[in-house]
């Protein structure tokens, strides 16, 4: 008895028979959860286990149907995020919880209600500049969120809940976009808050820095606990196992696969952002067929603008994108479709589908004015689209409760499925695709990866925009690193560098710069390999 009442003392939060269902599916059956000072506890599971919807409980988001939360050892229940946050909880959320019209600085004092009428705007900047400096979150306070890369959203989300102090931090994949360096100052500070007696729940993929971060480790399978071990009695393998139920397939081959012709070419190309900077500078490259081009480097250093331009989303200011031949700088998204390009962006729920509409209606977003999709020229088919969906669905294994229901209702992993199938359905030549794995598990990750390899080995050319090195390395036939809109160099042989050497080139230095072995050599140059770095 005396050992419970001393365990107790140390939990901040213990979430009992935790239950909660939506649209009769039981996304947290009976989960009992801790979180003890001074800890960091990993939470583990595929999309859709439950893991979400278990912290979105403890933030006030949700109302469990049974259970109980104790934080200090004391019963409370929370009717919305602002009595967790009284309570000392913050969350920083995969999807980010921000006002995309309002500032930096007006989204971190949100919800404060110990300001007067007037806000102090510049107390409030000069505080968010230490945290930033102070936890490397270099973010611009006065920029309005929409205008931000994802990257730079997910550090508001996250300064936003340091302003707040919490002393208990739900960090939900809180280094998808982060360089190792990044990462490992971020490691450093969840050090730092944790020797203070707070408790961090680290939500997060990627394994070795579950068990590099983690003090336990719980993992969910289906709504229900399957277990919780300590980060030393734990391995990859033995993690990956009880999260998926089974032992995990290979890794999938990446082998060069023979490069064809130039598909997609960046002459000297120069975008502007949303604030009228310029973004990309002089930017040269080129995407042949049968390969994977990864583009490394730190979120906010051009890749949006980039990527936007060469799918006919972003006018650049000068330059231009050759597809098949025809220089098609300037015009409209849909002269780009034609030619056979498809965008896969980062943000799927904002952007890549429409969260309101259902599947079908998302499908149909593809192609509702081809003849395959209209009856009688001014009507849609839907029986004929209802069927192509279903097709689609079964064939990228697309977790979802009914055709006819709101895409919103669907897991992370199940939304990436969704859109990968209506985007690489037709076959298309070209593949833009940016940050396809974020924040997926395990099984997901391997079957997007696997997805886009089977692209480029019937022939398309695949520009893969990430900020996981790992897959980048991974994936990668060959590798180009951006920094502040140019092109730091073009990596022939991904094999022959190291997370950390591609990370130095992120911040800055240049591939000549830091190994002339790897120097772009002239015929490259005839290709746009080095043109602007």
């Amino acid at each position: 008895m005396d050992h419970t009442r001393a365990q107790a003392s140390k939990d901040l939060v213990t979430m009992s028979g935790i239950v909660k269902s939506f649209v009769g599916v039981r996304a947290n059956d009976n989960v009992c959860f801790n979180l003890r000072r001074g800890e960091v506890h990993t939470l583990l599971g595929e999309n859709g286990a439950g893991k979400s919807t278990l912290m979105n409980i403890l933030a006030g988001l949700y109302l469990p149907e049974s259970g109980t939360i104790e934080i200090d050892g004391r019963k409370c229940s929370f009717s919305s995020p602002k009595d967790a946050i009284r309570h000392g909880v913050g969350m920083v959320h995969q999807h980010f919880m921000l006002v995309p019209v309002q500032t930096v600085w007006e989204n971190v004092a949100l919800g404060m209600d110990h300001f007067s009428v007037v806000l102090p705007k510049r107390k409030i900047i000069s505080d968010i500049m230490s945290l930033s400096l102070r936890y490397g979150l270099e973010v611009d306070p006065e920029a309005r969120v929409w205008q931000l890369s994802i990257g730079e959203q997910q550090r508001v989300a996250i300064l936003k809940m340091l302003y707040r102090e919490a002393r208990i931090l739900i960090l939900d994949e809180p280094t998808a976009v982060l360089t190792p360096q990044e990462t490992g100052s971020l490691f450093k500070t969840v050090r730092q808050m944790t020797d203070d007696g707070r408790g961090i729940v680290f939500i997060s993929h990627k394994l070795d820095e579950v068990l590099e971060i983690s003090s336990r480790i719980t993992i969910l399978r289906r709504g229900s606990n399957v277990g919780t071990i300590s980060a030393e009695n734990a391995s990859k393998e033995r993690l990956a196992e009880m999260m998926i139920g089974r032992q995990l397939m290979r890794t999938p081959d990446k082998t060069l696969q023979n490069p064809g012709d130039a598909l997609m070419e960046a002459r000297s190309l120069c975008v502007r952002g949303d604030r009228g900077r310029l973004m990309v500078n002089s930017f040269s490259l080129v995407m042949r067929e049968k390969e994977i081009l990864g583009i490394a480097g730190v979120s906010g250093n051009g890749q949006q603008e980039l990527c936007e331009s060469l799918a006919g989303l972003r006018t650049p200011e000068s330059g231009s994108v050759i597809v098949g031949g025809t220089d098609y700088a300037g015009r409209d998204a849909r002269a780009f479709l034609d030619a056979g390009v498809r965008y896969i962006p980062a943000d799927r729920k904002g952007v890549g589908l429409a969260s309101g509409m259902n599947i079908r209606e998302n499908i149909a977003l593809r192609k509702f004015w081809s003849r395959e999709f209209c009856k009688w020229r001014y009507f849609l088919n839907w029986e004929h689209i209802a069927g192509y969906s279903g097709r689609l669905v079964e064939r990228f294994n697309v977790v979802t409760p009914g055709l006819g229901y709101p895409v919103s209702m669907l897991s992370g992993g199940n939304l990436q499925k969704l859109m990968l199938a209506r985007e690489l359905a037709d076959h298309p030549r070209a593949i833009i695709a940016v940050q396809p794995t974020w924040g997926l598990d395990i099984g997901a990750t391997q079957f997007v990866r696997e997805a886009l390899i089977e692209q480029r080995d019937r022939g398309a050319g695949v520009l893969l925009v990430s900020d996981d090195l790992d897959e980048i390395l991974a994936v990668s036939d060959r590798i180009a690193v951006i920094y502040q809109g140019r092109l730091m160099g073009l990596i022939e042989k991904p094999d022959r560098v190291t997370g950390e050497q591609l990370g130095l080139m992120m911040a800055g230095t240049s591939l000549p710069e830091y190994d002339p072995e790897y120097s772009i050599k002239p015929e490259d140059e005839r290709h746009g390999g080095a043109t602007g770095s």
